[in-house]
């Protein structure tokens, strides 16, 4: 899930609602793909005010075995969030540097879902159109941290937002099967793809009357959420929420 509007929490949307994070990670209610989100978490933050690059706190256990991540949740606020929990690909190992979010250059990144074949000849394609620069930075074995490198590779190239996740997953479609949807911030807006798994968004919400949250599942019963239709492009900041199609030749 990721927010952005007028400083919150991180508990406040990341723990505290009935629906949130932690009871997602050992009983979503939307996941298409597996069942427990047990292989690790991550949160990152925004403090303009201090730095450009947002804090990253990643672990490689349940989000509801972190005591020290409840204790400080409640006392650090931000305009920008970002907050993840993983289950891993078979295969894949529980490091904390392949758990989401992922960081640079001031922007936060996640995906939710897989790339089959990852281990085969299509992620050999896939991690060859990196650039040298990108293929030197990764430091976990996932999937979700290729594809980041790709959209920031993309980005450098001149596309915005936007055009490079639609480039991204168009590309990891025409190599294999799987689901893409991704969320990226810059802590000013939220962009993300609606691609072979659930995906909503709130405006105004009762815990967030001034925000906007994107995320894969509804954090709480709020009448506001809006389901994201599938293969679909979201963009959210301080304006609203904008959804439509995604190109299939982006």
């Amino acid at each position: 899930m990721a927010y952005v509007g007028p400083p919150v929490t991180l508990e406040s949307v990341v723990l505290v609602p009935e629906h949130s994070l932690v009871h997602q990670a050992y009983k979503p209610k939307f996941q298409r793909r597996g069942v427990v989100n047990a292989d690790g978490f991550g949160c990152g933050w925004y403090s303009p005010e201090i730095r450009s690059e947002p804090a990253v706190y990643r672990r490689d256990m349940p989000i509801w075995s972190d005591r020290t991540f409840a204790s400080i949740a409640g006392v650090i606020s931000s305009p920008a969030i970002l907050a993840a929990v993983r289950d891993a690909t078979t295969g894949s190992a529980v490091e904390e540097s392949s758990t989401a979010p992922f960081a640079e250059r001031g922007w936060l990144f996640a995906h939710n879902g897989i790339f089959k074949g990852f281990d085969g000849p299509e992620g050999l394609i896939l991690r060859k159109r990196l650039s040298d620069a990108r293929t030197a930075s990764i430091r976990g074995n996932s999937d979700s941290e290729v594809m980041f490198g790709l959209i920031l590779d993309r980005m450098d190239e001149g596309a915005g937002p936007e055009d490079a996740l639609g480039w991204c997953l168009n590309l990891c479609r025409g190599l294999s099967s799987g689901s893409f949807n991704f969320l990226l911030t810059d802590g000013s807006a939220i962009h993300a793809t609606a691609c072979g798994d659930s995906l909503f968004v709130l405006e105004g919400g009762r815990r967030t009357p001034d925000g906007v949250v994107v995320a894969s599942e509804p954090f709480d019963d709020d009448p506001a959420w809006r389901s994201v239709p599938e293969f679909s492009a979201v963009q959210g900041n301080g304006g609203g929420v904008e959804i439509r199609p995604l190109k299939e030749d982006e």
